[in-house]
């Protein structure tokens, strides 16, 4: 069952900008050592950090929060042996998750010369609440 989708856009330049104007404190807050070591051993590394940081707000938009309650680095982008991205959820974004029933993040990232995106479906177990059904559908 569907419990939420978040999709994100972020224009290339911006994350390269804000990496050479405060490289450590950027990259420390925002990407975890296993994320930062994958995109700087990339010939391009800016593309693939931009496509994490597209995937860190896709992903705080399916879990309905935004980034209330939650670090940046709670939400990290992983890679199976195949390279497929899988999220991984810790801290305050794993708790939102339990909260909300949702028991896997599914992630696609995709990026041209300028921009990086991402889509994000949090999907969880069991029916969920049906919005018209409980009046909270907004009409």
């Amino acid at each position: 069952m569907i419990r939420g989708i978040g999709v994100d856009i972020v224009e290339i330049d911006r994350i390269r900008a804000a990496v050479e104007g405060r490289k450590e404190r950027f990259l420390k807050r925002i990407y975890t050592e296993g994320e930062r070591d994958y995109c700087f051993d990339m010939p391009r590394p800016f593309r693939h950090l931009a496509a994490r940081f597209a995937a860190k707000e896709a992903v705080s938009k399916a879990l309905g929060t935004g980034k209330k309650g939650m670090q940046w680095t709670d939400i990290e982008v992983c890679r199976d042996s195949r390279g497929r991205p899988y999220i991984k959820l810790k801290g305050g974004a794993a708790a939102r998750a339990r909260e909300k029933g949702i028991v896997d993040v599914a992630i696609s990232l995709s990026f041209n010369r300028n921009n990086a995106v991402a889509s994000a479906v949090a999907m969880g177990v069991g029916a969920a609440v049906d919005p018209v059904a409980t009046g909270d559908a907004d009409n």
